[in-house]
């Protein structure tokens, strides 16, 4: 009889574990439906009884489930590089993006959201508001499934080619090639070439001179004492001006000049609070690499946040651009572009970002950092920062670049600098001597060496050539897709 009852339990037990785990996968996906209504009931607050009331709630609804996967893909850009380096654990990571991600969409969001919603098409192109908002529903639509889709798959697809093909998609196909601005879309393709080479130069520079002042220095520790504090300084300097230059243009006009003096200001003081700071973190630390990586911990962490904020003031735009030139469009709101866009859907774009990162976060930031486990936290803090600095200045231009290709620029740029530092720099080679105490390799072991170096820099140019034809084949797919998507609607609909 025991053994009976053991195995009722067991079967039992079993049970109740399957089920806890079924609802455990269930949670995530069933909070997003409840954020998904409470964007809904948002729009209905602020548009029912209107004209179009109903392909607002609509658009909104459609938003933000396009925010939400834009938050679960490109967190891992974001904070990847932090968790990756074992600088930050994963739940203080996805709080932290959740909450950068908010302000950057609030405060600086607008200025790409103009691009988005106006720059590609708009309704002085196509006059018909009922074709207009069809167009741009399909675009969003498209760029929302296929974004999903290559969360699904794992594919390296970029949030920003989806949704600008599919604006331009949708807009041919509603009105012919004349609805869109050709030259718009072509500044936008330009700054997607260039910015990944920006990325990369930034990135380049912040590593050549932590390598050639903190790194291969007699005296490591206190190289990081005296430079670590101004990297600290010199970031939160550019943060500053570029968030009181940018940020507060809509409330009081703050000068360039102005904006520059307070980021100096602001960088000094970071930097003077720092010293004592890095100066205490330092005690007790050998004078080892393995010590600096410690010492990068917490500029790591905030360089994290910045490029948290910088893809929620550019990647917005991505969810919520189509979403205002609809809610223009139905209610005559045909405003110039310096206008701001609603703050209602400004609000469902950047808690959609967060919620995604929150509640779909974690498998991507994972899968991250075990991909970028040869980024240490030095390095680390160069891809962030660089792409950082990247988004911000396009969002300042009012350019939707993507976030995937600066971070893909920079993680190459620091790549191909390790490479060529590796070969050339006589500092690099004495350094490596005297750590290991080599004096005598064999020629078997140099060419060992060497083919390993071209073996993994090697996997990592394939890795690329893979991003970059997912990245050619997205925009004509979303655009086919938008197009396909409008023709059926309009039967349908129109």
């Amino acid at each position: 009889m025991k053994p009976t009852l053991d195995k009722d339990l067991d079967r039992v037990t079993r049970v109740e574990e399957a089920t806890f785990h079924i609802t455990d996968r269930l949670t995530a996906p069933g909070i997003g439906l409840l954020f998904l209504i409470m964007a809904a009931l948002l729009a209905n607050a602020f548009v029912g009884g209107t004209p179009g009331a109903v392909i607002v709630v609509a658009a909104a609804i459609i938003g933000a489930y396009m925010a939400l996967n834009i938050g679960a893909k490109d967190v891992a850009n974001n904070v990847g590089p932090a968790v990756g380096a074992k600088a930050l654990p994963i739940g203080a990571a996805l709080i932290m993006a959740a909450v950068c991600e908010v302000l950057g969409a609030l405060i600086t969001g607008g200025n790409v959201v103009e691009t988005i919603s106006r720059g590609i098409i708009s309704v002085e192109t196509i006059p018909d508001t009922a074709i207009f908002t069809l167009a741009m529903l399909a675009a969003l639509i498209t760029a929302g499934l296929l974004v999903n889709l290559s969360n699904i798959v794992k594919a390296p697809v970029s949030t920003t080619h989806t949704i600008v093909g599919g604006v331009a998609g949708a807009g041919t196909a509603a009105y012919g090639f004349g609805a869109v601005d050709w030259f718009s879309l072509s500044k936008i393709a330009l700054a997607w070439m260039v910015t990944p080479f920006i990325s990369a130069f930034f990135a380049v520079v912040f590593l050549a001179f932590i390598k050639e002042f903190i790194i291969y220095r007699d005296d490591k520790i206190e190289a990081a004492r005296l430079w670590v504090p101004v990297l600290i300084g010199v970031m939160s300097g550019v943060f500053t001006a570029y968030l009181i230059w940018v940020g507060l243009h809509n409330i009081v006009f703050v000068s360039l000049g102005t904006a520059s003096l307070l980021g100096l200001a602001i960088g000094l003081l970071n930097w003077r609070l720092c010293v004592p700071l890095i100066r205490k973190q330092s005690e007790g630390l050998e004078n080892r690499n393995q010590s600096l990586r410690k010492m990068f911990q917490w500029p790591l962490i905030l360089a994290a946040g910045l490029m948290s904020f910088a893809h929620g003031a550019n990647d917005v735009s991505n969810a919520i651009g189509p979403v205002v030139a609809i809610v223009r469009a139905t209610q005559g709101q045909f405003v110039g572009d310096t206008a701001r866009a609603p703050e209602w859907v400004m609000l469902i774009g950047a808690f959609g970002l967060s919620c995604g990162i929150l509640l779909f976060g974690p498998r991507l930031i994972r899968l991250v950092g075990e991909q970028i486990t040869k980024l240490n936290p030095m390095r680390a803090f160069c891809v962030s920062v660089s792409t950082a600095l990247t988004v911000l200045v396009a969002s300042r231009l009012g350019i939707p670049v993507s976030t995937t290709h600066t971070a893909i620029g920079a993680v190459f740029g620091v790549g191909f600098f390790r490479e060529w530092y590796t070969h050339r720099s006589r500092t690099r080679v004495d350094a490596a001597r005297a750590e290991s105490d080599v004096v005598n390799q064999t020629s078997n072991e140099d060419d060992e060496n060497s083919s390993e170096v071209r073996r993994r820099y090697l996997v990592r140019r394939s890795h690329f050539m893979t991003i970059v034809a997912a990245w050619i084949i997205t925009v004509p797919t979303s655009a086919a897709l938008a197009a396909a998507l409008y023709g059926i609607m309009y039967i349908l609909f129109i």
